[in-house]
């Protein structure tokens, strides 16, 4: 099978499902986001963590492509069983999220994105997250889309905020707290 089609060389692209629309189309918005997003934490999956940090990330990009898959399709054949997000993938974030918070000190003030290239990435990370879940929440206001999506983005990027002070905190470095000046 060939990698290129040429079939979307005037921007146009087929749905999952198989309804035709253009690339600057809404879904393709949300699902090229989240596609982005799972490649920056494929990028902090790759940098020096821990397996157990390895082992969640895995787990998160897999269900990225799911919410992907799910947003990609245009609901138009039954047949199509997606995977979808449930509150089970959302508890595990919270359950990831409690037990790093636990060892970390109390937040007292911003902190800016920073401190080391993997702390960098993930806060990257969790900006595009935040960018998708605002796309995602622009798609709802066209189209039917599971709450739990959302749910899920705005909890991972949470992960990914408590990721990176924690990363910070294995390392023995402070975060850099922002100065109001």
């Amino acid at each position: 099978m060939k990698i290129y089609t040429k079939k979307g060389d005037k921007g146009d692209t087929q749905l999952l499902g198989g309804s035709i629309v253009k690339k600057n189309h809404a879904r393709l918005e949300c699902y090229g986001t989240i596609d982005e997003l799972n490649a920056f934490i494929g990028n902090i999956f790759d940098q020096k963590i821990s397996k157990s940090q390895k082992e969640t990330l895995l787990k998160i990009q897999n269900q990225l492509f799911n919410m992907g898959s799910c947003i990609a399709f245009d609901g138009s054949n039954k047949k199509i069983k997606l995977p979808n997000i449930t509150e089970e993938n959302i508890k595990m974030l919270e359950s990831e999220i409690d037990n790093m918070d636990a060892a970390l000190p109390i937040l007292k003030n911003f902190i800016l994105p920073s401190g080391l290239p993997t702390v960098s990435k993930c806060h990257i990370a969790r900006t595009v997250c935040r960018r998708a879940e605002r796309n995602l929440v622009a798609l709802t206001q066209e189209t039917r889309i599971n709450s739990l999506h959302i749910k899920y983005l705005n909890r991972l990027s949470d992960y990914l905020f408590v990721l990176a002070r924690f990363i910070l905190m294995e390392n023995k470095m402070l975060a850099i707290e922002w100065e109001k000046n």
